[in-house]
């Protein structure tokens, strides 16, 4: 390839991550302290640590990894950290610290990236194949900040029904709540069909379980 076509490919590579944390940190916009950092499934999972995850990540693949140093307070997933402490915010943690932390992450991270070839060679501080190019790098950080950005999506959708890659929910039908009621419905009669009605409906099955916890 020529030197043109790696820089038009490193380009659209950055596009599709900055398009993954963009949609990361608008899933935070007009939610209280609260329900930006309250767990919504059995391991923990919000809002806000999944910002200070990526934050991270990203301070680790594009900086120590490539002797670029990330010059604010040690990733969260290094050293001696509390396991799992890089997905939840403390109480003395705010918002915004978390926030600028990873918008400054990931100026760095495009320093980073700008100034160096897509076969640059860095190391990861863990594992055999600790070698890693920064064309691995960026398309490993798309994959999971995407990734990650789907949780959000999920846990947003919990905490007030907002959904959509982006404000205005562009990229979801555009039905209203009567239309959504019926799809549910639907999809839900199409999995009860498919299991052979064998398994009880949600009503039912909280019905079950309340009368298996006072057994």
């Amino acid at each position: 390839m020529t030197d043109e076509t790696l820089e038009a490919f490193k380009k659209d590579l950055l596009v599709y991550l900055q398009d993954a944390r963009d949609a990361l940190l608008w899933k935070l916009e007009g939610l209280s302290e609260y329900d930006i950092r309250r767990p919504l499934t059995p391991t923990g999972t919000n809002l806000l640590g999944l910002v200070k995850h990526m934050t991270a990540a990203e301070a680790l693949y594009f900086g120590e990894t490539f002797g670029r140093p990330f010059d604010a307070p040690r990733p969260w997933i290094t050293g001696d950290a509390e396991p799992n402490s890089d997905f939840w915010a403390t109480p003395e943690e705010s918002r915004e610290q978390i926030v600028d932390h990873y918008r400054a992450a990931q100026a760095h991270a495009d320093a980073t990236i700008a100034a160096l070839p897509l076969d640059a060679v860095g190391r990861v501080p863990w594992g055999r194949r600790s070698e890693v190019t920064l064309h691995h790098g960026l398309v490993h950080m798309t994959a999971e900040t995407q990734r990650h950005a789907g949780h959000a999506d999920i846990v947003r959708e919990l905490v007030d029904g907002r959904t959509g890659q982006r404000q205005g929910g562009e990229n979801t039908a555009p039905g209203d709540a009567a239309w959504w009621a019926g799809h549910l419905a639907r999809v839900e009669d199409a999995a009860r069909q498919a299991a052979g009605a064998s398994r009880p409906a949600p009503a039912q099955q909280s019905a079950q379980a309340q009368r298996s916890a006072q057994a």
